[in-house]
This record gives structure tokens, sequence and C-alpha cells, in this order.
């Protein structure tokens, strides 16, 4: 096996602090997709508490948390895996469940192929249509996994992100149920990273998930509870598939704060609400902005983003890098397969943070056609 490509992602602030010089709370970092309200101020006080658990090791087994988020999807503690953030988890899954080839669908998060390269596998791509809003092609996967059978297929996985990433497309729940079906039935494994469906619960197959041998669901406890330092993320899946990924991950995996601090985030609900209504109006506003911009062009979203093209002429590289030198660091999508030299993608920040980013947005249009 060759090496494997680093990939390249957006939440980068320390690199581009020593770049340009200047310390990370001046950058506004819109490249990161995490909830604009921050955490829950419970979680401060539950860390100041917790300060008698750092000269010990972390709970291996996650007890307390796991079983609050059995209760919270109603299912049973020994469903649920903890990880060092879903990242971890997307790492195990090739090793632990034994799959060599996947199916995924482009323009996605890169770290899906990374994963499959770091365990010897391969990757088949189907393409999301641009004319068709980069909607996942359920009807096209329906039938790729159709064409399988248990003793002549070539594929052995499918992995969705749902909401997908860079994109911000979402499908109905119904439609992932339906490829979970017949996955099922075909002895293949369905993956749905759900890590931003804290926004489009109505989307989510995470109540339904452990019903199925061959299904697991992904989340993240870091982009909408606002905790990406602390890398904490999970599965969802039946008890023997819990057991092979709990036996992939090394031991201590998550650490006693990420522990203390995802518990009192979902414990918060009022605290979740609000930042739930928040974007969802937020994005709305920043959206209408965004598309008055002359040239550029806006995808829908069911996450904490927004997924655009640059008007002809310009480049994500070059806008990238001239938002940077103002400390606003944002995602150039161009080297993601199945987007293009023009796409970007923006979080959802305050109402402060987005009006000058479209500000500054603006100013640099308005520049390049003077």
């Amino acid at each position: 096996m060759g090496a494997v490509k680093k990939s390249v992602h957006g939440g980068d602030v320390h690199a581009a602090a020593r770049e340009l010089g200047r310390d990370v709370s001046t950058l506004i970092d819109f490249s990161a997709s995490i909830n604009p309200l921050g955490p829950s101020p419970n979680v401060w006080r539950a860390i100041a508490g917790a300060r008698h658990l750092i000269p010990h090791y972390p709970d291996p087994e996650c007890w307390e948390l796991r079983h609050a988020l059995a209760d919270q999807w109603r299912v049973e503690p020994a469903r649920v895996a903890m990880g060092n953030g879903s990242i971890e988890l997307i790492h195990a899954i090739p090793r632990a469940l034994k799959i060599d080839h996947l199916v995924l669908v482009q323009p996605t998060f890169s770290e899906y192929a990374a994963a499959m390269a770091r365990a010897g596998g391969r990757v088949t791509t189907l393409c999301a249509d641009r004319d068709d809003q980069y909607a996942l092609p359920i009807d096209r996967l329906c039938q790729m996994l159709e064409r399988q059978t248990k003793g002549s297929r070539t594929i052995d996985g499918m992995l969705l992100c749902n909401p997908n990433s860079p994109t911000g497309q979402a499908c109905e729940a119904a439609d992932i149920l339906m490829l979970a079906r017949i996955a099922q039935r075909r002895g293949i494994w369905l993956i749905v990273d759900e890590t931003f469906a804290d926004y489009c619960s109505e989307r989510s197959i995470l109540p339904l998930a452990s019903s199925w041998s061959r299904v697991v669901v992904l989340r993240s406890l870091t982009k909408f509870y606002g905790l990406p330092g602390l890398r904490v993320g999970y599965a969802v899946a039946a008890p023997a598939v819990v057991q092979r990924l709990r036996s992939a991950l090394p031991p201590w995996s998550v650490n006693a704060m990420g522990q203390v601090a995802a518990l009192a985030a979902l414990r918060d609900m009022a605290h979740a609400k609000r930042s739930l209504r928040f974007v969802l109006k937020e994005r709305t506003r920043l959206s209408n902005a965004l598309a008055r911009l002359p040239g550029c062009e806006l995808f829908p979203s069911c996450a904490n983003f927004i997924f655009m093209e640059l008007p002809p002429g310009w480049s994500a590289s070059k806008m990238t890098e001239q938002m940077r030198r103002e400390g606003l660091l944002i995602r150039d999508c161009a080297s993601v397969p199945g987007a293009n030299r023009r796409s970007i993608r923006v979080a959802v920040r305050s109402r402060e943070d987005n009006d000058r980013l479209v500000n500054s947005f603006s100013r640099a249009l308005r520049e390049k056609w003077t």
C-alpha cells in the first residue's frame, strides 16, 4: 500500500495563526462548523468541578456518558460505542467490520476515503449531480446495492454523510431506511454519519439504527455542542457490532474532561434548543445575504454551514487567501472530488461575524470587477 495522502480540513486555526503572526483569538473561523453560541455554561462548571479526576485515568467504559446517550435514544447502553471524536470511529470501522470495498458519494468528507486507504481497502465513488443541487443519488445507490449478491458481491460497505459535508444536503429518513433494508438483505454494511443531524432531527435514523445488524450510525458531540477541542463522538449499532468497534479502539480513548463536558452539554436541553433556533434563523439570514452577492450561487443546506460557488473568474483558493489575510478563515472545497474550483463552504457564526464575512466578500468581489 502506498503512502496515505494527508487530508486537508477546516478548523486549523493554529497553522493560520502561525502563518499570519496573529493570536488564535483574533481569527474568525468560518472553516469549522461549530455551534456559534459555544458550549453550554454548564460545561465550564462541570469541568471546574471535576478537577479531582485529573490524577486518575478516565473511565474506559465511559459508563455515565454511554448510559445518558442510551437514555436519550431509548436504546440499551450495549448499543453505544464511544470514541475520541467520530473521526476515531470512522478510522476504526474498516478494520473492525472488515470492509474491503466501500461506496461513497462525492463530494463528501475526505476522511472516509482516507480511513479505507489506511486500512488497505478501496473505494468506489458516485458523484452527486450539481444540477440536482448535489442531492444524494438514492435511486442509483439502491440499484448498486440490489446488484450485489452474498455469493458474488463486489462491495461490502456503503457510507453516507447525512446531512452531507460539505454540501449540506440531507436525505429523508425514509430513503436511508430503504437503503438499510437492501443492505441488510444483501449482507452489506451501511454506515450513516449523522454528525450534523442535530440541525434536522427529522431526517435521522438513529432511533431505529440498533434494530439493524448491518447498520452503524455515527454522531459527534463536538459540533452541535461546541466541544471540538475535547473530541467526543459515538456510534449506535447492534451490540455485537459495538463490541467489534470497541475492540478496535485503544484504551482510555475518551479523556476524563471530555466525558464530563459531554455529559453536562447533553443535560442542558435549554441551551440545545436555543442553539438550534439561533442557527436555523441565522442560516436563513446569512444565505439571503450571500445570495445577493453578484454571481454567487448557493445550495440548500440542512446543516450549520453553507456550500456555495463563487462567480466565474474567481477561484476558491484566491478568495480563501484573500479572506485569510483579513483574519477570516473559510473552507476551500476546490480539492474535494465532485466539487469545482469555485466551491467554498462557510459556517454559520454569530450575526456580527456573519455580517463581517458578507461585507468582506462584497468588497472583494466589487474590487475584482472594477
